[in-house]
């Protein structure tokens, strides 16, 4: 303490004062060297606190995650339910492989507990889960094992036409997009394929050329399989496309380009909207084989599309109307022009750029899985980094730590103690001048 070097500085053992140093000098240097000490302490603490917050965070995350997890395993549904959102929200926005892989086994179970036993919401959570969880584990192995696992159950709920029709709709995203995150083998693609044609169907035209009467709900699920039913044809080479689809040949796993153009009569937008995407996908990758693909059928298909894109029926709504015409323009200028939509997406300092059909029906399925954590995993993920060639992750430059509030206090306090001091002693010397 200062009250002690002071005290000792100015009666040592011997009893004698040092020469050549006055008793305020003692005191002074006494003090400024207690209190340079003590504001480097503190100084010390601060920067000790600083560099602990993250850590100190990134435990009380895992905490919460821990506790989400272990919630999937209680009887009330809604307690699942609400665990199930938690869990989902924290793997879009953020990406822990690591912590992910610990726990993998544990999810899956839960995941596959709130598929069969759970009901309704539930199970549509369930089935966006098991997909972020894929994401979550594309650096691994082990993605490709779990979604295995979870498959049969998801084509147990997406052809049970006793439950909720936005779970087997998420279930028919799930099955397509887990099929293209964890891996491209051609048999299971070529199952999954099928079964999303059969529940699309229903939209087709009946045998007589009247349109079909399905529910708004009912559309929406027929939308949900044309849309991942095009995601996995994103992944399978045009000479397969070339082959098994055209005009006039259906197979007892893809319908025919005719039966597609069906649905363009659909009279709800989002069947209409994912049946234009999914021929302006095929297109793409037919004319990737075959420069003259399918070339004769285009000019009647053109005529439906130009229809669509100029539609001002008033019986539909205002909304409707604009995102119908602004998609069915550049599906008629690629179909009728070969003119490929691009686009561009930025992301902290990294630029995605996106041309063609495919990759922009790739991004669009990542969107509505990821949300705005999309960007986020485009920086950290490298599995998505792969999908959209992206190449190595690319590490933030080192920014200078600027300094806080507390330290320019501290910094300025000790400056101002170090004027003082020195001033005191000039202000010593002159009256000890003046006074000779």
């Amino acid at each position: 303490m200062p009250g002690k070097g002071s005290r000792k500085g100015k009666f040592g053992h011997s009893g004698k004062r040092t020469e050549g140093t006055s008793d305020e000098d003692s005191v002074n240097d006494a003090c400024s060297v207690t209190s340079g000490l003590s504001d480097a302490n503190v100084l010390e603490e601060v920067n000790d606190n600083e560099v602990d917050e993250p850590s100190q965070q990134q435990e009380a995350f895992e905490e919460n995650l821990r506790d989400a997890i272990d919630g999937l395993t209680q009887k009330s549904a809604k307690g699942r339910t609400n665990c199930f959102q938690g869990i989902e929200k924290i793997f879009a926005t953020k990406y822990v492989p690591d912590f992910v892989e610990d726990r993998k086994m544990t999810i899956t179970d839960a995941i596959e507990r709130g598929l069969k036993k759970g009901r309704g919401e539930e199970q549509s959570i369930a089935a966006r889960l098991s997909t972020l969880l894929c994401v979550q584990l594309g650096a691994f192995e082990s993605a490709e094992h779990v979604c295995k696992e979870i498959k049969s159950t998801l084509i147990c709920i997406a052809n049970d036409n006793s439950a909720s029709t936005n779970a087997r709709s998420e279930c028919c995203w799930a099955l397509g997009l887990n099929q293209f995150f964890s891996g491209n083998d051609y048999g299971d693609t070529i199952e999954i394929i099928q079964l999303l044609s059969t529940i699309f169907a229903g939209s087709f035209l009946k045998g007589n050329g009247a349109l079909p009467t399905i529910s708004a709900d009912m559309a929406a699920l027929h939308a949900a399989a044309i849309s991942s039913w095009t995601l996995l044809l994103t992944v399978m080479s045009p000479f397969d496309i070339y082959n098994l689809l055209g005009s006039n040949r259906s197979s007892t796993c893809m319908p025919s380009l005719s039966q597609l153009r069906e649905l363009l009569e659909s009279p709800h937008l989002d069947v209409r909207l994912s049946a234009g995407e999914a021929l302006a996908v095929i297109f793409e990758l037919g004319r990737d084989f075959c420069d003259d693909y399918e070339q004769e059928w285009a000019l009647d298909l053109v005529e439906i599309l130009r229809d669509l894109a100029t539609d001002s029926n008033k019986f539909r709504a205002k909304k409707d109307r604009k995102q119908q015409r602004a998609s069915f323009r550049d599906i008629l200028r690629y179909i009728e022009d070969d003119i490929t939509p691009e686009m561009h997406i930025k992301f902290g300092k990294e630029v995605l750029y996106l041309e063609g059909w495919c990759a922009r029906t790739q991004y669009n399925a990542c969107c509505r899985l990821l949300g705005p954590g999309i960007n986020i995993h485009l920086s950290e993920n490298q599995l998505l980094r792969e999908i959209f060639h992206l190449g190595n992750r690319v590490l933030p430059l080192p920014t200078t730590q600027k300094t806080t509030k507390l330290e320019k206090t501290l910094m300025n306090a000790a400056a101002f103690k170090a004027r003082t001091i020195l001033r005191s002693k000039n202000r010593d010397k002159r009256s000890a001048a003046l006074a000779l």
